[in-house]
């Protein structure tokens, strides 16, 4: 065999070696991915909701909304509101013990107080977001004033680190839900004889920015879940006229009633979720269910937890999260 030949069949089979590594690597890549959705699927996901009458976070099966088990309850628990999957996937739950508890988001054991104090009262919804990820907290207004602010607490030692807008600009009145979208932060403000607002602060200064849907033109009351829409609208409920109602994302324009009053039973709708095929779903309070509704046309699909499954007592606040452990 002549050296030039010798020379074309080495490179002729680094060549082959070389497409054998990629082709290995490429095979590798998709399985391992697999895995990850394979490992997801095992897990599956369950729908997570805080009952007020039983002090507790019930769990339901995210497909098929069968009662699972009590997830969290206990370390002083009381009427759970805001709840939310965060740092280590532990579970936090505001709780009317003026204080934001933790739990294990695996099994539901109690962890710890996390956030309590600087004038947390009688917490609503909470969401992490910010720069740092921090835990933000709607301190709710009490009878005799205390109360009414965001609070912002650090995301990983529940230390107190603000009051969102201190002077209250927005002129901020009883704080119900947190969303953040966009690196900026929404809440709805929910006075008692008055229409809601929506008001948007920036969490990296901790400064009003703007009302999105002022009360004059927010045809709501008692604005109690608020969700972004897939296409960018905001969606509201209403927990006095039992809707759902939406706006503009961008400009707070309403738009219109997309879940009409008492739509397959809605009794004082409280939060909402999107669930994993995309519809919304909404706790109602009264009817102590959680139903489905349509994600384009607002149309009832099916009471997804039926009434008082697995003992379920005035829900508020709902999220999606992975399956508890059994």
């Amino acid at each position: 065999m002549t050296t030039a030949k010798r020379v074309c069949l080495s490179l002729a089979l680094a060549a082959l070696i070389a497409l054998a590594g990629s082709a290995l690597t490429l095979a590798s890549g998709p399985a391992s991915a697999a895995g990850h959705r394979n490992d997801h699927a095992r897990h599956g996901r369950s729908l997570y909701v805080s009952s007020g009458d039983t002090n507790s976070v019930l769990a339901y099966d995210g497909k098929t909304g069968t009662f699972q088990r009590t997830f969290a309850s206990g370390g002083g628990l009381t009427e759970p509101e805001g709840i939310a999957f965060g740092p280590h996937r532990s579970l936090y739950v505001s709780s009317r013990s003026d204080q934001v508890l933790r739990y294990d988001g695996k099994t539901g054991k109690f962890i710890d107080v996390f956030a309590s104090g600087h004038g947390l009262v009688d917490p609503a919804g909470i969401a992490f977001g910010g720069p740092g990820k921090d835990l933000f907290v709607a301190s709710g207004l009490t009878d005799d004033g205390r109360g009414n602010q965001i609070l912002r607490f650090d995301r990983k030692t529940g230390a107190f680190e603000a009051v969102v807008d201190p002077a209250n600009a927005a002129g901020l009145d009883d704080p119900e839900a947190l969303v953040f979208r966009q690196g900026l932060l929404y809440v709805t403000s929910t006075p008692e004889t008055s229409p809601s607002e929506v008001l948007v602060y920036n969490p990296r200064n901790n400064s009003f920015v703007k009302k999105l849907v002022p009360a004059a033109s927010s045809h709501i009351r008692d604005a109690s879940g608020m969700v972004f829409g897939p296409k960018g609208d905001l969606f509201l409920s209403s927990a006095e006229t039992s809707q759902v109602k939406r706006y503009d994302g961008k400009t707070g324009t309403f738009k219109n009633v997309f879940i009409r009053a008492h739509r397959g039973g809605l009794n004082e709708a409280e939060g909402m979720a999107y669930g994993p095929k995309g519809h919304l779903f909404v706790a109602s309070e009264l009817g102590n269910a959680v139903l489905e509704y349509d994600r384009h046309t607002g149309a009832f699909v099916r009471e997804f937890v039926a009434a008082d499954s697995g003992g379920l007592g005035e829900p508020t606040f709902i999220t999606f999260g992975p399956s508890p452990r059994k």
